[in-house]
């Protein structure tokens, strides 16, 4: 019987365990599935979150790249010339541990000997202890003196060197404010140079977003009151390409959403209307009225041709803007659309394809406008012996002009002057695809041409069936022939621009007085 008991105690207690065993193993494949369900749940989580945030950072992006323009709307862009000087001042000569003139050994006299010890030879040992002093104390004045002339050698070329340093910060100070003053009184003068390079300063201020390249220029022609702004503009890819995220719970994984060509496009014209609008914004801000009355923006991309592999720089936008239109806009209005307002308001040429760097013909070349290129051009003709343009009859420069165009390439007929209508010369291209018959007027001045010209050579052009209209003048336009001007096929070529045009075709040419040269300051400083 015992021995039963024992075997059934035995197996119960068996079976007891493997039941434990089995709530035990059941417990843990729970907390198992649990934690398996609760990792799947946080990671399902984490990726939701991943969209979220980086469908935020393209949000964030796309408002950035829609809020050029009106972001910029609060900020003064202008820049006080007192602001471009220099302080001469340096800080005070510290002279550290230097400053404080090393300690003169003290003597120190020995104890002489007293009561019994002269008795006991104290006297001879008070005589040696004193040599002993002696010595010592020359010792520590060799030793002071030797210290103290080198910290006062020290300290002398401690104040040469911050004497240096004072006198090239004053030298540095004084050439500054020397060009500042010089820059200024260029600018009020409306000197090409100082007016070009004021705005160039004002322009690579402008605060852009990351990816904007920085290279800007800006050529002033004062015949014209006109600035010439030649931008370059970031490349298609400053689009995000990807409109946001989303987040697949099968296969688990976080993908983009393409952003639709159509309106990645339209975001790329935004982003180039507001840069222009932006720029003839800042140009007027910060100029008078009667020194800058039209503004001529350019904006190219600098970027490699796919087809060839070769550097290209496709104009994109080109948009000439007077003061008197630009003044029409509203900025702050929330409806504002730059894109509708240089396309209807300005005329401007803006690609129809950016995406595939189709370029446009750009209202007029920044060379002829450039001051690096007047100025060689004003250098050339003091040392030279080319003929000067004001100089000539009207029927000389009419003929001139004539010569202009044949070297040009173009067939060319010169009309009588008694009898042109409006049109001194006419130039054709016999091209079988794109044949071109312009209407050439040339005005031999030294004021400003009247618009009631420009008026009269678009009606002749029209009435004689030519494809553009072009007006030369030895002289410069004012914003009244610049704005009839624009959105028709007219071109306005002003006294620059000519002596531009003739350098570039090898015909000797000049007008004297065609702007004035100002020192450039010194690179050292330069803004």
């Amino acid at each position: 019987m015992a021995r039963g008991s024992g075997s059934s105690g035995g197996s119960s207690s068996y079976r007891q365990w493997a039941a434990a065993e089995r709530a035990a193993e059941r417990e843990r494949e729970q907390k198992r599935k649990q934690a398996e369900k609760d990792r799947a749940v946080a990671e399902a989580v984490a990726r939701d979150e991943e969209a979220v945030a980086r469908t935020e950072a393209v949000e964030r992006r796309v408002a950035e790249l829609e809020g050029l323009l009106r972001s910029s709307l609060r900020r003064d862009p202008r820049i006080r010339f007192e602001a471009l000087r220099v302080s001469s001042a340096i800080p005070p000569l510290d002279l550290g541990p230097l400053a404080n003139p090393i300690p003169a050994p003290q003597w120190a006299e020995p104890a002489p000997p007293t009561g019994l010890g002269r008795m006991f030879g104290g006297a001879q040992r008070y005589q040696a202890s004193r040599e002993s002093a002696e010595q010592e104390f020359a010792n520590a004045q060799e030793d002071y003196r030797r210290r103290e002339a080198a910290r006062q050698r020290a300290v002398a070329a401690a104040r040469a060197e911050w004497d240096r340093k004072a006198n090239e910060a004053k030298r540095r100070a004084d050439a500054r404010d020397a060009y500042v003053a010089e820059l200024e009184a260029g600018f009020r003068a409306h000197d090409r140079f100082a007016v070009s390079e004021y705005v160039q300063m004002v322009l690579d201020r402008s605060p852009y977003p990351e990816g904007f390249p920085a290279e800007r220029q800006a050529g002033y022609v004062p015949e014209s009151s006109l600035l010439a702004v030649q931008w370059f503009l970031p490349t298609f890819d400053i689009i995000p390409k990807h409109k946001s995220f989303r987040h697949l719970k099968q296969p688990k994984e976080v993908r983009p959403v393409a952003r639709p060509p159509v309106e990645a496009a339209r975001l790329y014209n935004a982003v180039i209307a507001q840069v222009a609008v932006r720029t003839v914004r800042e140009v007027f801000a910060v100029t008078p009225p009667d020194m800058v009355s039209t503004v001529v923006f350019t904006g190219h991309v600098d970027t490699v041709d796919p087809a060839t592999g070769q550097k290209i720089r496709p104009p994109l936008i080109s948009m000439r803007a007077t003061r008197e239109k630009f003044d029409e806009l509203v900025l702050t209005e929330p409806r504002f659309d730059p894109v509708a307002s240089i396309k209807r308001h300005f005329f401007a040429a803006i690609s129809q394809h950016p995406e595939e760097l189709k370029e446009v013909e750009p209202v007029m070349p920044f060379s002829q406008a450039d001051p690096r290129i007047v100025e060689a051009i004003d250098v050339i003709s003091t040392l030279d012996q080319r003929p000067n343009l004001l100089d000539l009859s009207p029927e000389a420069f009419e003929a001139f002009v004539q010569n202009l165009f044949t070297k040009m390439g173009y067939e060319t007929d010169l009309f009588r002057t008694s009898g042109d209508g409006g049109i001194d010369c006419m130039a054709y291209k016999r091209d079988p695809v794109a044949p071109m018959k312009i209407a050439v007027q040339a005005k031999l001045y030294n004021r400003t041409v009247s618009p009631g010209f420009v008026r009269d050579l678009y009606g002749t052009m029209q009435h004689e069936g030519a494809t553009l209209g072009i007006m030369i003048t030895t002289s410069g336009y004012g914003p009244g022939s610049v704005e009839f001007a624009n959105g028709k096929p007219l071109q306005l070529i002003d006294g620059p621009g000519l002596i531009y045009i003739c350098q570039l075709h090898g015909i000797p040419a000049r007008i004297l007085g065609l702007g004035t040269r100002r020192r450039r300051g010194p690179a050292s400083a330069s803004p």
